[in-house]
């Protein structure tokens, strides 16, 4: 290679170790390093002290390091985890948020869905602004309404017209802002409704923040131009937040040099894969800093070494493994979520899973588990000899697939002892113990304590395998063609046994792969990029002006690179539209290609990523954006000789795989040759990390020094079908995979936006007998309620069902929750027989009946609710049935009005039936893999694990409080009791739940199918359990259900149901949980809203606040229990519908109090601008929901029209209203209860 005069430095400081790849003087011409990235004792900055050491080693001269001449460094380049770290720990600047009057807690709110759906605890992450100003300031956009002669109207950044309800009082926002300074806020987010096309209020807003002398001034029109306040909002918190935090680590990293960096090009590595100088480097850009730089080292190396193929990027370091894909262009999303917080902002698709070598390992319900939680790098592992925790890297050691003496010797607390394998063999010794109790009491034969270590490590493979599944199969890409592209320091110890998991045959691994992350760094190039609104439709005509728009963003772009020093032949431009179907709310950023032009690149992407296109709609184009690329210089390929012989391996280990333990030669990579060949197994050494080749796997050096290694066939795994705590913990993690894939797709492929946006579906396995197996953590009221529909079909059909045949029901009796909700079954047929069923339940826009959207607050009978359907064979020998589906839809029958929406219902129907396609293939898949016989054992495993759990936390629970016998009653708004005994066996750990003294059937819609009430158990036993294990038909087992014939939780087969599903479901849960105990009530509503006219139809829920319970105070603004849907943004909203959203916010005081107080509910008032009806469906507006021990009952809520230039009124819980323009609907949403005597 090359011989520079100057240093040059490539560091990635990650989130345990610190990885330095640096081009230096003499040869070689290269020195790499690795540190701990936190280690107080020895050093303040690890980035800063691993430059120290390599200057010092290559001059031979000792360097102090409180001042490093910094004379002979030509660059610095970084990736950092610190403003992830800093976002996680919560340690950015103080920060204050300017928002639009009427959204003060809209940040808080979000999307309004809980995180995890079973912690009846809700934690939602910390704010990370202390303050909030609301600005009396207000533009709407203007659609088809005219506007009076008064109004003011303006032309926005997308050409489209916006009329200024408010502009600021700028006297009275500085005024407010001096009052921040005075508290101490440092940083400053504003934020206002549709500033992404109209910025005008927040540039005079930041201009003064900016005048006095804030740190960090961040508006959202400059942050990110794009519709969604509520991921914008975030974004620029997270701006402002982060930045002055990674200012100060710039300057303190300068602090460390004799010339602060003057003259050295210092750059960091942006979340899109480029770098940006470092007085540049913000925190919205910042997020991904780390990982990327892997993305770019594996993309600029692994693709031009093989044939072309995609590649699956595998980075597993001492936290967590990034998973990421490359085809030639880099996959780049818009929107993603980090450490709770959403994040619109060009990055780099990257799927994070927290398992990596720090992983801790646990036994927790007969099973193998591995994390969630690290043990990080301080303490660290066992064998870092610093007290630390049983992880990965313990379980590697003692299988011999990592070799003290070839480690660096960096452990303990001096910093420089070697791993110790003696301290992680006795923590197994502990754990082995623990295993082989419970094992004892089942019969099965005892492990070893290699056989421990290996189980965790099966374990922690399928975890890091199933992020690789998403970012392709369920993307539409077969991840068999792929190649596995292994980085990362940990990485090399499994690449082979995860491959062998996918059925790729062929991984890449480059020389310095345990350091790929720094190595990219130095193959990266200068990214500069712009975006603004458009709102156009693609069509010939507007091309013009959007090629004019892009051709000033290039101008602008250029001018930033030219400015950093790159001459016109080392800047590339780069085109994208952002476009969309009309109607939809998925858009897709498309890079011009030269091939093809914009229109043809999105119609291609949009039947690969969905599986159809929407031909005769139009394309909507929300933004344009450039990318200009500043071509720096790369670092220099090592080349390698060939040798003349084979070389000999520096050792001989014992290395444990999984027919045991195998004599195994350990090579050093340095030493091979080009071309030489290794056959597993065998160890391979390098600087920084430790490859394991498998037994029957080949490895082949490279001119360049890099492994390319090739899988031999697969063959069917042979496991026996007798319950495996580890293979309980792999299968319970592919069924679930399964689900979640099936709800990718369905996700992907529906149209509507209950089902695309708000996420209202379910996914699910189900064993031959109709039981659940397996759910994608979806929506709760749907868990049981979808098993007794499989079963309901099995009863139909019997044994006739064949190869090809789909079934879709709706019915109550059926095992349906309410008309709107269809699921869609189909069964796995072998042999003839059904052997397994999957399933999905999907929320349509309209399904008929009297009114807009299906959900009439006044149905009297389940044919007011629209179309019944008990049975239909939705596809017969693969062939949708869609003239047959019409009819139903649109001709259901004598007295029942059918669908408004048939266009949205056939497609969501067919993406239904795409993604029960999905499972049924990866179902397929996995019994070709370990046999249909062993399959179905493990699908009566986890159920039978399952049941132990929920025995056992009942037998804890009753002999814990003495008590056997529970009891709750709750009513309805209109009186109607929901009553429930519980009496618990303590010695089985079985339980009868007896609603007996329910109501009987109302008249009205509140009666709630059998079906619901099974769910509603097996969520709060789920939630009881409080640790992760598989929701599925065995928490059910234990309990025998007792519903009383003809009350309102069993009602007839012509009853109206609607508001059952989603008003009685919540209530049943806030009954069973008041039973246990376990929390106050919650606000037992989904506060169910729509509107619409004969054009369209909208329908949303809204959450509210969340019952306290023993230790904790209930979390406001979320739904609770059974539901976990989203809600529509407010820009988004106010874009597709005739409305304007006057305020959506928290509703102060309205939880109740006590030693733990209740969430507070919502407060959400919509303006309507056009003639339509409205209906709200929801409870407790008469009831409050009730404290527990003592704690005060949550506020009631309240729903109340307002006519325009009139009083208002409440209009009670259940009603339909007919709005004129200028009438506003305002809906009080309940608080939760409070837990405990305040003082107790």
């Amino acid at each position: 290679m090359p011989v520079h005069d100057k240093f040059r430095f490539a560091i990635d400081r990650g989130g345990t170790f610190t990885d330095i790849y640096a081009e230096v003087p003499g040869n070689p011409g290269f020195r790499v390093l690795k540190l701990l990235s936190e280690d107080p004792q020895n050093y303040p900055d690890a980035p800063r002290e691993g430059i120290r050491r390599i200057l010092e080693e290559v001059g031979g001269k000792t360097i102090p390091p409180d001042a490093i001449n910094a004379d002979q460094i030509e660059y610095i380049r970084m990736g950092t985890t610190v403003a992830t770290n800093a976002l996680l720990e919560r340690q950015g600047s103080r920060c204050g948020l300017l928002i639009t009057k009427g959204f003060r807690d809209l940040l808080q709110i979000g999307n309004q869905n809980r995180p995890r759906i079973f912690d009846l605890e809700i934690k939602k992450p910390e704010l990370l602004y202390e303050k909030v100003v609301e600005i009396n300031e207000r533009v709407v956009l203007l659609k088809d309404e005219q506007p009076n002669e008064t109004d003011e109207i303006v032309r926005g950044l997308s050409d489209e017209y916006l009329k200024i309800i408010h502009r600021p009082n700028l006297d009275q926002i500085k005024k407010d802002l001096l009052r921040l300074k005075k508290e101490g806020i440092e940083s400053i987010a504003v934020v206002c409704m549709h500033a992404y096309i109209f910025p005008d209020h927040e540039r005079q807003i930041g201009l003064i923040a900016r005048q006095l002398g804030f740190r960090q001034v961040s508006i959202s029109s400059e942050i990110m131009p794009m519709i969604k306040i509520v991921s914008r909002g975030d974004t620029t918190v997270v701006d402002a937040y982060l930045t002055p935090h990674i200012h100060q680590y710039i300057e303190n990293f300068r602090n460390g040099f004799s010339d602060l960096l003057q003259h050295v090009n210092l750059q960091f590595m942006r979340s899109d894969g480029g770098l940006t100088p470092a007085d540049n480097f913000s925190g919205s850009k910042a997020i991904l800093s780390g990982p990327a730089g892997g993305v770019i080292g594996y993309a600029a190396t692994t693709i031009n070494k093989l044939k072309p193929q995609p590649v699956i990027g595998f980075d597993m370091g001492g936290t967590s493994t990034d998973v990421s894909r490359y085809d030639g262009q880099f996959a780049l999303v818009h929107e993603t979520e980090t450490a709770g917080t959403r994040i619109q902002a060009p990055q780099l698709d990257i799927i994070t899973v927290a398992a990596g070598g720090g992983s801790r390992l646990f036994f927790r319900h007969n099973m193998f588990e591995v994390g969630p939680e690290s043990a990080g790098s301080h303490p660290g592992p066992v064998c870092y000899r610093k007290d630390g925790q049983l992880t990965i890297t313990d379980a590697n050691l003692v299988l011999g697939r990592l070799l003290p003496d070839f480690f660096p010797k960096i452990f303990g607390p001096g910093g420089k002892d070697a791993l110790d394998l003696k301290a992680s063999r006795k923590a197994f010794c502990r754990m082995r113990d623990e295993i082989n109790q419970y094992r004892n009491t089942q019969n099965i034969p005892a492990m070893t304590l290699e056989q421990v270590a290996y189980g965790f490590i099966q374990v922690a493979n399928e975890t890091m395998a199933r992020p690789m599944r998403e970012i392709s199969t369920a993307r539409g890409y077969d991840i068999k063609e792929h190649v596995l592209a292994c980085f990362g320091g940990a990485g090399g110890q499994h690449a082979c046994a995860i491959a062998r998991n996918l059925e790729i045959t062929e991984i890449f691994i480059h020389r310095f792969a345990g350091i790929l992350s720094a190595y990219g760094l130095g193959m990266a190039d200068v990214i500069e990029d712009q975006q603004e609104p458009a709102a156009l439709i693609y069509t010939q005509d507007n091309l013009s002006d959007l090629n004019t728009r892009l051709a000033r963003l290039a101008t602008s772009t250029k001018q930033k690179l030219t400015d950093q020093g790159f001459a016109d032949e080392q800047i590339e431009t780069t085109f994208f539209l952002n476009l969309r179907y009309q109607g939809t709310d998925t858009s897709l950023m498309i890079q011009k290609l030269n091939d093809q032009d914009y229109e043809t690149s999105f119609r291609n992407h949009y039947l690969r990523e969905f599986g159809f296109d929407l031909e005769n709609r139009p394309i909507i184009v929300d933004n344009v954006r450039v990318q200009a690329k500043g071509l720096s210089p790369h670092l220099a390929k090592v080349v390698i000789d060939h040798k003349k012989t084979a070389t000999n391996p520096v050792a001989f280990t014992s290395c444990y795989f999984a027919n045991g333990f195998e004599d195994t030669p350990v090579f050093k990579l340095a030493e091979l040759g080009a071309e030489e060949i290794l056959t597993g197994p065998a160890i391979i050494i390098h600087d920084t990390s430790t490859i394991v080749l498998e037994p029957e796997c080949t490895a082949l050096i490279t001119e360049n020094g890099d492994i390319r290694i090739t899988l031999a066939n697969q063959r069917k795994k042979e496991i026996s079908s007798r319950i495996d705590p580890v293979q309980l913990a792999i299968f319970s993690n592919l069924f679930m995979s399964i689900a979640e894939q099936m709800g990718r797709t369905l996700q992907r492929t529906a149209i509507s936006t209950n089902i695309k946006e708000r996420h209202d579906f379910s996914c699910a396995l189900f064993d031959h007998t109709g039981a659940l197996v397996a759910n994608a953590p979806h929506q709760p009221v749907h868990l049981g309620a979808m098993s007794e529909a499989v079963r309901q079909q099995i009863k139909i059909h019997g044994t006739s069902l064949k190869e090809g045949d789909v079934l879709l029901t709706n019915h109550p009796l059926t095992g349906g929750s309410h008309l709107p909700d269809l699921t869609v079954i189909s069964p796995i047929i072998k042999n003839g027989e059904p052997v397994f069923f999957v399933a999905n339940r999907g929320h349509h826009a309209d399904v008929g009946g009297i009114s807009p959207g299906s959900m009439p607050p006044f149905s009297h009978k389940l044919a007011d609710e629209g179309i019944c359907i008990k049975s239909f064979k939705l596809v017969v020998n693969h062939i949708f049935q869609e003239e047959g589906i019409i009819t139903l839809l649109t001709d259901p029958g004598p007295n029942i009005i059918g669908t408004r929406t048939l266009t949205d219902n056939i497609s969501d129907l067919k993406a239904q039936v795409a993604a029960n396609r999905r499972g049924i293939t990866l179902l397929t898949e996995i019994v070709a893999r370990y046999s249909l016989n062993t399959v179905q054992k493990y699908m009566e495993h986890v159920q039978s694990n399952a049941e132990h759990a929920v025995r056992q936390m009942l037998k804890k629970l009753a002999a814990d409080t003495g008590q056997t016998t529970l009891q709750a009653v709750d009513y309805l708004d209109d009186g109607s009791p929901i009553k429930l005994k519980i009496t618990i066996a303590p010695e089985t750990g079985g339980a009868i739940f007896d609603f007996s003294g329910t109501a009987p059937e109302l008249t009205g819609n509140c009666n709630a199918p059998k079906a619901v009430s099974h769910s509603a158990i097996i969520y709060v036993l789920r939630c009881l359990i409080k640790e992760e294990i598989p929701l599925n038909q065995g928490c059910l087992r234990p309990i025998r259900i007792i519903i009383p014939a003809g009350s309102l939780l069993a009602p007839s087969e012509k009853a109206a149901v609607v508001g059952g599903n989603v008003l009685t479901s919540q209530r049943i849960v806030d009954v069973i949980l008041k039973a246990f105990k376990a929390a106050a009530a919650s606000q037992g509503c989904m506060n169910n809203l729509t509107f619409g006219n004969a054009s369209f139809g909208y329908y949303e829920t809204i959450g509210g606040g969340a019952g306290a319970g023993p230790g904790w105070h209930g979390q406001s603004g979320v739904h609770t229990h059974m539901t976990n849907t989203r809600i529509t943004d407010p820009e988004v909203l106010e874009k597709r519908y005739p409305v304007i959203l006057k305020e959506f916010s928290l509703r102060p005081n309205s939880g109740g109090q006590g030693q733990f107080n209740g969430g507070e509910g919502l407060i959400r008032e919509i303006e309507f601008t056009t003639p339509m009806q409205a209906a709200i469906l929801s409870e407790r507006r008469i009831n409050n929901p009730y404290g527990l021990k003592g704690g005060k009952p949550g506020a009631k809520g309240q729903n109340i029209f307002i006519r325009k230039n009139q009083e208002p009124v409440d209009i009670g819980g259940k009603n339909e209203i007919v709005a004129q323009p200028g009438d506003r609907l305002r809906i009080m949403t309940p608080g939760g209860g409070g837990y405990s005597k305040k003082g107790n």
